[in-house]
């Protein structure tokens, strides 16, 4: 890992079981009483840790810890020596994550058998990789020598104010963001991006994304040239409010209302609103114990009435936006349509992305975003060229109009939009986790998705169902990543779910992005498309990764006709049809097939498509977890 990052104060918080910094900046935390005795005590030489009474209130007590870690000169010993005696895998201050579990490699001789099904098998070559501590020096070693040393950006402490005079504040922005473009130059840069306006993130690692046209930071979402901002909505599963707001307060609208629903919990992110009282949070909540707030949207609100939509794949954190493939779709400046207008007649593209937007946001059932719906309601949406297709917690029915959510949704826009497709040409998948699919490919891969997958305009008949190809990065691709094995960070897959469902390793090809300079930048992009040698028919680019709960199943038990769909997760994201946006039955994805001058639909990631090797297997979860468990951070 980045001993630069593990240098700065950090905290611990679960994704799914998986350990991530999160760097809370700009908040004046209150003293709690035992703390001077607490720190004068000092780390205890039995567990590497600080000592702190049962009777505290031990995650406000750690977060204090952190804030004074850095702050005060009178702790006994200093972070490199804390870490280095600390018996915690993770930091020498940490919360206690009861729900990660230590699993040793396979074939290590420390391992229990009742553990040994939970990561897929691996070669000898590969095992002697995640055995070798030599290995990762030398991984750290060539990712350092990568660094430029713009790059090398510190992040600001909890309580660090940042003042707004122009070059105070460039300089902090130069020291804590890796990567910094000219400012006012975002509106070309979507113009010459048009007709897709599909982005992807710039990596901090790989210098030549920086320039790329379709490269995008946060920084530019919120450049002056694509309006003033007035107000703001933010839709996602996790989000660090300290690094959210340090992108505003960069961008110098931090003043400005601030809307965010969210999926994970996290207590400052809970109580922004009584440090910020123009930011308000709401944790979104979910029917269903397995259902997550998994959307990652973004409404963006100018002071000409206009607005912007984001749609992307990427959470609200620093990690997210380093060195890991994102993708984003970004409107264009959607004015407001005029006070006499009627908006049930006037304003809707021919892909009503109005019309599905403001039904899935009706589905919240929250006040507070109300009146963000009626200014949707009031804006001219005839310049958007996708649709919306999103997923939302529930049991659906079709009510006459079809159903409106999660892969009969998508099924529905392919039987009406999409060119006929070959049966011999795949579908292709691509996500950064994978649920629990069944004992067979039939039972819902193959069966449920490619159903809908499958779908076309061309006449219903006798079909075959094509096959199914699955981009998801193998070990090696971690390995070989810009982090090393902490690459896998964003890649939550469960060992134990691949060890009942091993017919996956048929379908899996591996991540390959060097067309796009992101060979070495770990997937937490989610596409779903088909192609063939005379182009793509279409895209999907969504938060929703390959899951029953993100997509939705079947209600088997249902024996009518008109069965439903039961969906657990919040979920959203647009489908690029050729026959809508190049008025073609397919996009170009290279030279060879362009004609007319249309533009090349560039992909996220290489073809032809590259299957695992015989000694590769899938990243899993285990892996990092036992990498910190043997050899800390």
């Amino acid at each position: 890992m980045d001993k630069r990052k593990l240098s700065t104060p950090t905290k611990i918080c679960r994704y799914n079981s998986m350990c991530f910094r999160l760097n809370p900046l700009h908040f004046d935390e209150f003293r709690h009483p035992h703390l001077e005795a607490i720190i004068e005590k000092g780390i205890s030489s039995i567990t590497g840790e600080y000592d702190i009474p049962d009777d505290c209130q031990k995650d406000k007590v750690i977060d204090q810890l952190e804030i004074l870690k850095s702050k005060l000169g009178n702790i006994r010993q200093p972070p490199e020596k804390m870490a280095k005696n600390s018996k915690s895998p993770d930091f020498a201050i940490s919360k206690k994550t009861t729900n990660v579990v230590s699993i040793e490699p396979p074939k290590n001789q420390h391992q229990n058998s009742s553990s040994s099904q939970c990561v897929p098998s691996t070669s000898s070559s590969l095992q002697n990789k995640l055995d070798s501590t030599d290995y990762f020096k030398e991984r750290a070693a060539i990712f350092k020598s990568k660094d430029s040393e713009e790059m090398k950006a510190t992040t600001p402490t909890i309580g660090v104010k940042i003042d707004q005079n122009d070059e105070r504040l460039e300089a902090a922005i130069r020291q804590y963001l890796p990567v910094v473009l000219p400012k006012g130059q975002m509106a070309d840069k979507l113009k010459k991006a048009s007709p897709y306006n599909m982005f992807l993130t710039t990596v901090s690692a790989a210098p030549e994304t920086h320039s790329e046209a379709l490269s995008v930071t946060f920084q530019e979402l919120l450049d002056p040239s694509l309006g003033e901002l007035e107000c703001s909505v933010q839709f996602n599963f996790m989000v660090d409010i300290g690094w959210l707001l340090a992108q505003y307060i960069f961008a110098k609208c931090s003043s400005q209302p601030l809307l965010i629903l969210y999926g994970e919990e996290e207590q400052t992110l809970r109580d922004i609103n009584k440090k910020r009282s123009n930011v308000t949070s709401i944790k979104v909540n979910i029917p269903t114990p397995i259902g997550v707030h998994h959307t990652k949207m973004m409404l963006l609100f100018y002071k000409d009435k206009s607005m912007r939509v984001v749609v992307s794949t990427a959470n609200l954190y620093e990690d997210d936006w380093n060195n890991r493939t994102q993708g984003l779709w970004i409107s264009e400046r959607l004015p407001a349509l005029d006070e006499d207008v009627s908006y049930t007649s006037h304003g809707e593209s021919v892909t009503k992305f109005r019309e599905d937007l403001t039904r899935y946001l009706v589905c919240y059932n929250i006040p507070k975003l109300q009146p963000f719906i009626a200014k949707i309601r009031k804006t001219d949406f005839s310049s958007v060229n996708v649709f919306f297709v999103s997923s939302v917690p529930g049991t659906h029915r079709d009510s006459g109009k079809g159903i409106h959510f999660g892969h009969l949704r998508l099924a529905s826009l392919l039987s009406e939009y999409s060119a006929p497709v070959d049966d011999s040409n795949p579908i292709i998948l691509q996500a950064s986790s994978i649920g629990s699919l069944g004992t067979s490919v039939a039972a819902y891969l193959g069966g449920e998705i490619a159903s809908s997958f499958k779908r076309d305009s061309a006449p219903i008949g006798l079909r075959r169902v094509p096959k199914v190809k699955f981009i998801y990065p193998s070990l090696t691709n971690v390995l070989m990543s810009h982090d090393g094995i902490a690459g896998g960070g964003c890649l939550p897959y469960d060992g134990r779910t691949h060890a009942k469902q091993l017919w996956l390793n048929e379908h899996l090809y591996q991540w390959r992005a060097s067309t796009r300079n992101r060979n070495h930048a770990m997937p937490h992009i989610k596409t779903y498309c088909r192609f063939s040698e005379r182009g793509l028919y279409w895209f999907v680019l969504t938060s929703a990764n390959v899951s029953r709960s993100a997509w939705g199943v079947l209600n088997k038990s249902n024996k009518t006709l008109n069965p439903s769909l039961r969906i657990n997760s919040f979920e959203a994201g647009v489908v690029f049809f050729p026959r809508i946006i190049l008025k073609k039955d397919r996009f170009p994805i290279h030279e060879m097939q362009q004609k007319d001058e249309d533009p090349i639909f560039k992909l996220p990631y290489d073809i032809p498509l590259v299957s695992y090797a015989k000694d590769d297997v899938p990243y899993c979860a285990e892996y990092l977890k036992d990498y910190l468990a043997k050899y800390g951070s």
